[in-house]
């Protein structure tokens, strides 16, 4: 039986060194697919920066070790100790997958008021928690600054990446897709937002640029805040990488 947890851990931005606890109701939802070389370093970002939250993992078959990895991260009742090494890790596969399905299915099996979307090969530099849960009372979605590593090298932002910029943007527009532009390989919700508008189980890819042209349609909101980073990294079949260089 897995224990919920109702505090979070928060490093603040200002380089004080001061940790805070705050009351959080937070759920993460990990999709994976044979990412056995970065869910271990995405977990342990997870849990460097957030105290204890729920992580959901949605598994598309994987047949590396990707399972076995995230397994090292869940709580056991009896090792309350330690509680900053450990978490409530809930672990589901998904048969007929799509990215739309598996995040709105990843939803509907969290058990917290807020939602937490990232990328399994993605790893958490900043956030500031309480800063961005105010800022879902305005915004029905945000999503955050991503880094392009390849190899362990930061590489010029050019293509997608051209879009993670140094300031906040309220409904971003990318004149290279010529639409609305979300990104949820690190991003934040209500959970009632997406059960109300969860995002298209259809398509192969860009749910999220989908779902951002719906809720502007709906005269809604979301916002780009570069106070949630994240360096993602490299991967072949990764769908956001378009070149390097």
């Amino acid at each position: 039986m897995f224990k919920s947890v109702r505090w979070i851990y928060i490093k603040t931005t200002e380089g004080d060194g001061v940790e805070n606890k705050k009351k959080s109701d937070l759920s993460v939802i990990l999709r994976t697919k044979n990412e056995e070389k970065w869910i271990g370093y995405a977990i342990q970002s997870i849990l460097d920066n957030l105290y204890k939250p729920e992580i959901i993992i949605i598994d598309n078959n994987s047949k590396d070790q990707t399972l076995d990895i995230i397994k090292h991260f869940i709580q056991e009742p009896h090792l309350e100790k330690t509680v900053s090494k450990y978490t409530n890790i809930k672990i589901f596969s998904i048969n007929d997958y799509s990215p739309g399905k598996a995040l709105n299915f990843g939803v509907k099996k969290s058990t917290k008021k807020n939602i937490m979307i990232m990328s399994a090969h993605c790893i958490l530099k900043k956030i500031n928690y309480a800063k961005h849960i105010k800022d879902l009372k305005k915004y029905v979605g945000i999503f955050g600054k991503q880094n392009p590593i390849w190899n362990g090298k930061r590489i010029t932002k050019r293509y997608i990446w051209s879009h993670f910029v140094d300031k906040e943007i309220k409904n971003m527009y990318s004149k290279l897709e010529n639409r609305y532009f979300f990104h949820n390989a690190i991003s934040l919700f209500q959970k009632k937002i997406l059960l109300k508008y969860p995002f298209q189980e259809k398509l192969a890819g860009k749910e999220d640029r989908y779902w951002a042209n719906r809720i502007v349609k709906k005269k809604m909101n979301y916002l780009y805040d570069p106070g949630i980073e994240v360096d993602h990294q490299y991967t072949v079949n990764g769908n956001t990488w378009k070149g390097i260089g």
